[in-house]
C-alpha cells in the first residue's frame, strides 16, 4: 500500500510531542511535554456535559446559542460586530477550524507567511492544501518581530499570513507595534490573516490579548480561529471555532461539514455553560496560570536554564539550555527521561531554518538547537514532582551529561 500513499501523506511523520506523550506514559515519567492540563475542568461544565447526554442530545447538532454568545464576547472585547448566524461556523476543535480555513482560501502554489517557530500543524494544513510555507524568524532571545524581515517576505504570491498570540512555543503576545506592522502588510498586498487565538484567555503581568481582526480595515480580511480547550481544561472535547466574513465562514462550514459533518453535540451543549462563566472564573484562571509559571521558571533557573524571555501568554516555557551545555535539544531531552523520569519538547521541531528563499548561515540558526519547551498546564503536584526529579538530578552524582 505505501507506493498508493499521496506525495503528501508521505512527508507527514508522527508528531514528536504525541510519541513524547506516549513514551511518558509507557515509562511512568512526569509529561511536560504536551499541552494538556492534567487537572480536572470545572465541575459545572462536566455536569452539563453529563446532562446533555443524558438528555439525549446525541445525535448531528448545531447549537446556534455557542455563535451567539461567541458573537456577544467578540464585541465586548474587541468591539467587533459579528453576525452569529452567518460569520460563524463550528468544528471539531481548533485544529479543524484552523484546517478549514486555510482549505477554504488557500490554492496550489500560494504562499503563507509563517512567525517562526511555529507550532507544527500549521505547516501540515498549508501543504495539503498546495500551498507553499514561507517562514519569517523572530529574533531571539525576546522574539521579537523585524519589520523588514516580515516585509521582504512578501510575493506577488503571498495569500494569507498566520498569526499565533499568545504565541506557542514561546509564550510571546505579539504587541499592538507588531499587529500594527502585520495588519498594514496584509492591506497593502491583499492577504489574509488567519489566527490561531486559543490561549487568548491565559495572560500575565497585566497583558492583554489583542486580536489583529479588531485594527482598522482588518475584521473583512481575517479568520480567527479559537476553541474551548486550553481555557476550560478539555482539550479533549474538541469544540472549536472560525470566526471570519460570511462568505468565508460559509466556506469553512461547508468543508467542515464534508469531513466531520458535527462537533460532538453534547459538548456543544456543555459549551454553552463554559461560555456563560463568570469574569471572576478567567480572572482566576489567569491568576494560577502565572502563579504555574513562575515556579517553572524558578526551578528551570536553579538548575541552569537560561530564560531571558518571561512569557507574557500561554503555558509553555520555552527555555534555553545552559550555556556551558555541549548537548543538543534533542540529546539534552533523552538524557533527561532516562535520568529524571520528566519529558519535555526539544526546541528544533518549532523551527524550520529558513527565512523566505535564504538559507541562513550556521551561527545564524544555531539556537534552533538550544532551546526546550516546557508545558507547565499540570497540577501543583506534578509540577512539585518534577521539581524533585531535577533536585535529586542536579544532587545525584554520576551524571555529568545533565550537569553539562
Amino acid at each position: 500500500m505505501e507506493e498508493k500513499l499521496s506525495s503528501v501523506a508521505k512527508t507527514f511523520t508522527p508528531s514528536p510531542i504525541q510519541e513524547l506523550s506516549h513514551l511518558a506514559q509507557r515509562c511512568n515519567a512526569i509529561n511536560l511535554a504536551e499541552g494538556f492540563p492534567d487537572f480536572s475542568a470545572p465541575p459545572c461544565i462536566k455536569q452539563a456535559a453529563v446532562s446533555a447526554i443524558n438528555n439525549d442530545f446525541n445525535q448531528y447538532r448545531h447549537v446556534q446559542g455557542i455563535c451567539d454568545q461567541l458573537a456577544l464576547k467578540m464585541n465586548k472585547m474587541h468591539g467587533l460586530n459579528i453576525d452569529p448566524l452567518t460569520d460563524i461556523a463550528i468544528c471539531c476543535g481548533q485544529t479543524e477550524a484552523f484546517a478549514a480555513a486555510v482549505f477554504s482560501i488557500i490554492d496550489k502554489g500560494d504562499e503563507v507567511l509563517l512567525f517562526d517557530p511555529c507550532y507544527e500543524t500549521y505547516q501540515g494544513c498549508i501543504a495539503m492544501a498546495g500551498g507553499i510555507p514561507v517562514y519569517v524568524p523572530l529574533d531571539p532571545p525576546h522574539w521579537t518581530l523585524d519589520p523588514e524581515k516580515l516585509m521582504s517576505s512578501f510575493t506577488s504570491r503571498t495569500k494569507a499570513v498566520v498569526l499565533n498570540s499568545p504565541h506557542n512555543p514561546t509564550g510571546k503576545v505579539f504587541s499592538r507595534e507588531e499587529l500594527e506592522v502585520i495588519a498594514e502588510c496584509c492591506r497593502r498586498w491583499d492577504c489574509v490573516a488567519i489566527t490561531d487565538e486559543v490561549y487568548e484567555y491565559i495572560t500575565f503581568d497585566e497583558q492583554k490579548h489583542e486580536t489583529i481582526a479588531s485594527l482598522p480595515g482588518m475584521q473583512e480580511r481575517t479568520i480567527i480561529t479559537s476553541s474551548l480547550s486550553k481555557t476550560f481544561s478539555i482539550t479533549g472535547w474538541r469544540i472549536g471555532w472560525a470566526i471570519a466574513p460570511a462568505s468565508a465562514a460559509s466556506a469553512i462550514r461547508n468543508i467542515h461539514v464534508k469531513i466531520t459533518d458535527s462537533a460532538p453535540a453534547p459538548f456543544q451543549e456543555a459549551a454553552l455553560t463554559a461560555l456563560s462563566s463568570p469574569t471572576k472564573y478567567f480572572e482566576t484562571l489567569r491568576i494560577e496560570y502565572q502563579s504555574k509559571r513562575d515556579f517553572c521558571m524558578k526551578l528551570l533557573n536553579s538548575v541552569g536554564f537560561r530564560i531571558q524571555f518571561k512569557p507574557q501568554g500561554s503555558f509553555f516555557l520555552f527555555a534555553e539550555l545552559p550555556k556551558d551545555c555541549l548537548l543538543s535539544d534533542v540529546e539534552y531531552v533523552k538524557e533527561l527521561i532516562k535520568q529524571a523520569g520528566v519529558v519535555v519538547v526539544p526546541g528544533h521541531g518549532f523551527f524550520h531554518g529558513k527565512s523566505g528563499s535564504d538559507q541562513p548561515s550556521d551561527e545564524s540558526f544555531r539556537h534552533q538547537k538550544r532551546y526546550i519547551r516546557v508545558a507547565f498546564c499540570k497540577s501543583e503536584a506534578t509540577l512539585c514532582a518534577a521539581a524533585q526529579k531535577f533536585g535529586e538530578l542536579m544532587n545525584a552524582k554520576g551524571s555529568p551529561k545533565l550537569h553539562c
